[in-house]
């Protein structure tokens, strides 16, 4: 593969304004996984974008937030995320609102092993709160796409030969057919997994 000509084609812009469909999303993902350049130049393209947007950004009158805020499934009063459904994961999520909006389910000294709790399951999108103190064995989907979000402590991921070590704000995107294993770091790890079915 041409590292380069991939970089420069503009595909890294359509991804970060969500122009590609989800397999070409999936293979940017893969591609960002396997060569380093690609995923170094797409952090720069998420920085660029954000600069941008931050440089033009003004506050909006409180009824024009208010209205973007649900829009987006986010309480603009507290900054809960409303529960029904709940809106789905993603590498600008804020795992603040997630973590608040979840409270009631995390426990305070969790229990042995792995606790489970569907929060959301439709024809799309499958997400649980996952509250972990053991490893998560080797496993490879090729029905849906894996992601999570970490709320609470850090643990390390290996997808296929990379290893990326995630604590609380990471959000990681598992691509279709690669194996991938957890190894928790911390006593615990609380996180929202989510399935979208394809």
């Amino acid at each position: 593969m041409d590292v380069q000509s991939y970089i420069n084609s503009g595909i890294l812009e359509e991804y970060c304004l969500g122009l590609l469909n989800e397999e070409e999303q999936a293979y940017l993902i893969q591609m960002s996984i396997l060569y380093p350049e690609i995923k170094n130049e797409l952090i720069a393209v998420e920085r660029a974008l954000e600069q941008l947007a931050e440089s033009g950004a003004i506050e909006p009158g409180s009824e024009v937030k208010h209205r973007i805020m649900n829009m987006f499934g986010i309480n603009s009063s507290d900054g809960s995320v409303n529960a029904e459904p709940f809106p789905t994961i993603g590498s600008n999520s804020d795992y603040q609102i997630w973590k608040n909006n979840l409270a009631h389910l995390i426990p305070a000294e969790p229990a042995e092993g792995i606790s489970i709790e569907i929060i959301r399951d439709d024809e799309r999108f499958r997400q649980m709160l996952v509250v972990s103190n053991q490893d998560i064995p080797e496993e490879e989907h090729g029905e849906y796409l894996e992601s999570f979000l970490i709320l609470e402590g850090r643990c390390e991921c290996t997808v296929g030969s990379d290893i990326f070590t995630l604590s609380a704000g990471d959000f990681l995107q598992i691509p279709l057919h690669v194996t991938h294993d957890i190894r928790i770091l911390t006593p615990h790890v609380v996180a929202v997994l989510q399935y979208e079915f394809i």
